[in-house]
C-alpha cells in the first residue's frame, strides 16, 4: 500500500512538472524573448550585428 502512494505521488509530480515546462514554453513570450537576445549576442560575436 504504501508504495502505489509513493509511485501515484512521483507520477502526480512529473506531470505536474512537465505541465508546468510546457505552460511556460507555449503560454509565455519568454522563448522567444530569449531567442532574440541569443541571436543578437551570437551575431555580435563574430562581428555581424
Amino acid at each position: 500500500m504504501k508504495k502505489d502512494v509513493r509511485v501515484y505521488t512521483g507520477m502526480l509530480l512529473f506531470l505536474l512538472g512537465v505541465t508546468a515546462c510546457l505552460y511556460g514554453a507555449f503560454c509565455t513570450s519568454e522563448a522567444d524573448t530569449v531567442m532574440q537576445k541569443a541571436v543578437t549576442i551570437c551575431l555580435e560575436c563574430i562581428g555581424i550585428g
